[in-house]
């Protein structure tokens, strides 16, 4: 009775090498050689590859210079600030830095004062023409602005009550001198004093049209 040979041992080809390597490819930061060691080094010797010893991290940073560096320690701060901090401005001026360091930013222009800075939107009247600010209370951060809008039942303007607001401010400088006529005319102030501050429509006070804004 005659027995099956064993197989030939099929030894390991160039295109089986080449086929593996395609099908499970490992991404390692380097060349075809690189990658080959990461397979197994006897292999990578007989495509006659040499290797140099591999960056650290930190090594990696600094050969990017000391501002590039600089800027990605400060993205991983404010990454942690927007987890950590319980305070909304904080979070939204952190997030907004990580923003522009991951989209290329220069840290100057991130640091700059105004650079996280919002404008947020008040109405005068309701759209229903009912006598009142839409919405009569917001909350905005240092170096944001409000805008205020005539919208319904003017004429309408916007004035700080010299009692109800932080000290030092001047209530004169952020109220308005005239009055807003025309639907669509707008009254634009930024707010750089942390604390609360009281309005009113002068026009309309007597019939309750009072606001309230309050500065982190």
């Amino acid at each position: 009775m005659r027995t099956a040979a064993a197989p030939a041992p099929v030894e390991e080809s160039k295109d089986s090498v080449q086929r593996g390597r395609e099908l499970f490819p490992l991404y390692a930061v380097g060349s075809k050689c690189a990658r080959l060691r990461e397979v197994h080094d006897s292999v990578a010797q007989r495509r006659g590859c040499s290797f140099e010893p591999k960056m650290t991290a930190a090594e990696s940073m600094a050969n990017k210079g000391p501002v590039k560096a600089l800027e990605m320690l400060a993205l991983n701060d404010d990454l942690n600030t927007v987890v950590q901090s319980p305070d909304m401005c904080t979070r939204r001026h952190a997030m907004a830095r990580a923003a522009g360091l991951a989209a290329g930013l220069a840290m100057a222009t991130v640091s700059a004062p105004g650079f996280a800075a919002e404008t947020k939107m008040v109405k005068l009247g309701s759209d229903s023409g009912q006598l009142v600010f839409v919405p009569d209370e917001i909350k905005i951060c240092k170096g944001d602005t409000v805008t205020w809008v005539n919208n319904k039942g003017g004429p309408h303007n916007v004035v700080f009550d010299e009692e109800a607001i932080p000290s030092g401010v001047d209530a004169a400088a952020i109220s308005m001198e005239d009055q807003l006529g025309d639907e669509g005319e707008t009254y634009s102030k930024k707010f750089d004093v942390a604390g609360n501050y009281a309005y009113y429509c002068e026009p309309h006070r007597g019939a309750g049209m009072n606001g309230n804004l309050i500065v982190s």
